[in-house]
């Protein structure tokens, strides 16, 4: 299996993730994980219809996520969406092995406060950064693949 992006973006699917990220990647498979909009027929049909044709792009709550990342095969290149940290440190817990976490975008809302430019986050949420980089996780910000990682461990300090 090939990972080739797992990335933290309360949006999920947008256009950095079509144009810059696919590109950049060359990924082939686009895996949501949320659960919410798994439960949501209407949400879910939203977001995989916003892919192009030729991206297999799929919803799972986080459960059915990790047994769907566990099939994957040597041809598959997938990018891993999720809204928040807390979906990735559930994959880890359950053997899910990441290397790098992108984070492309965490919006202002209530109980959050600004970690990053534009990039804010709860204390529940940093807590799961923490535990990605304890992981072993190597977790940036990087909105767009053109620009610069930002090392999220370093902001943990």
């Amino acid at each position: 299996m090939s990972i080739v992006l797992a990335r933290i973006d309360d949006r999920l699917i947008h256009g950095q993730v079509m144009t810059s990220w696919l590109n950049y990647t060359g990924a082939n498979r686009i895996i949501i994980i949320d659960d919410e909009t798994a439960n949501d027929t209407f949400l879910k049909m939203i977001v995989t219809s916003v892919a192009p044709a030729n991206i297999k792009t799929e919803v799972f709550g986080t459960n059915d996520g990790v047994d769907a990342i566990k099939q994957l095969t040597e041809a598959d290149k997938v990018i891993i969406l999720a809204k928040s940290p807390e979906v990735y440190v559930a994959l880890t817990n359950q053997g899910i092995s990441l290397e790098k976490i992108n984070i492309g975008g965490m919006g202002a809302k209530e109980g959050r406060t600004k970690f990053y430019k534009n990039i804010s986050a709860s204390s529940a949420e940093k807590e799961s950064l923490k535990k990605l980089v304890d992981a072993g996780a190597a977790v940036t910000i990087q909105i767009i693949a053109e620009d610069k990682a930002i090392d999220v461990a370093k902001l943990l300090t």
